[in-house]
């Protein structure tokens, strides 16, 4: 059993790590106030009179401790992944009863990142050729100390593997319990990448909105992305992918 006292923990630094999400999800104006996040529930209490579905849209705030939760300009985008969770979408590192922020050092390690699951979504329901969903990058930054996985080899850990999750998942719960704020480790899916996925929101910062992107699905993968503000189409390899 994997415990992760054999990882060492290592400080990352990044300032221009990457996450792109779907456009879809509009920001939450709770989150990007300028009130002291330990007033939230108050504020909470006193909008529902007026918006019985206000929780719908800032999700569980008790999954996060007032000390770390962030506020202002973009924290929609650094406290969502905390509040809006299900088992039904449990991820590399989380069984889907806690959040995590997972994020990229780069665009590409990110771009290969997201394509993976949006190519597995279009294949499992069938959907035809053509130009999907509209994706947003964000570019923000990370200073934490993780549990470094990077000398975890993706061809032989299990904690790496393509389509496996449960020992990633094991090792998030027992090091999310021991008061980890987070992992560091090689992208499955981007040769030389490295992701993290941390498990609070107040470990990265200055989130703003970069290219908004459009992917084209080709039947099998996604094989080309646009940025919808020049129209500038690019197409991907598949050689960067492991």
């Amino acid at each position: 059993m994997v415990s992760g006292a054999e990882y060492p923990v290592a400080r990352v630094e990044w300032p221009g790590a990457v996450r792109i999400i779907r456009s879809a999800f509009p920001p939450i104006d709770l989150f990007e106030d300028i009130a002291d996040p330990a007033d939230w529930p108050l504020l909470v209490q006193a909008e529902m009179k007026t918006n019985p579905r206000l929780m719908e849209t800032i999700g569980n705030l008790d999954l996060v401790p007032p000390a770390r939760r962030v506020s202002g300009p973009g924290a929609s985008w650094l406290m969502a992944p905390f509040t809006h969770i299900s088992r039904d979408r449990p991820s590399r590192f989380s069984d889907g009863s806690y959040g995590v922020l997972y994020v990229a050092d780069s665009f590409e390690t990110a771009l290969f990142e997201t394509i993976h699951h949006h190519g597995r979504f279009m294949a499992r329901t069938k959907e035809v050729p053509g130009w999907t969903s509209q994706f947003r990058e964000l570019v923000l930054s990370v200073d934490a100390a993780l549990h470094d996985l990077r000398g975890e080899k993706a061809e032989a850990s299990a904690l790496l593997r393509p389509d496996d999750y449960m020992a990633g998942q094991a090792l998030g719960l027992r090091l999310r319990a021991n008061k980890s704020e987070g992992v560091v480790y090689p992208s499955v899916r981007r040769r030389d990448g490295e992701c993290a996925g941390l498990f609070w929101p107040d470990l990265a910062g200055n989130p703003v909105q970069g290219r908004h992107l459009d992917y084209h699905w080709n039947g099998e993968r996604v094989d080309l992305y646009r940025e919808a503000g020049t129209g500038k189409v690019f197409r991907i390899g598949e050689a960067a992918t492991s």
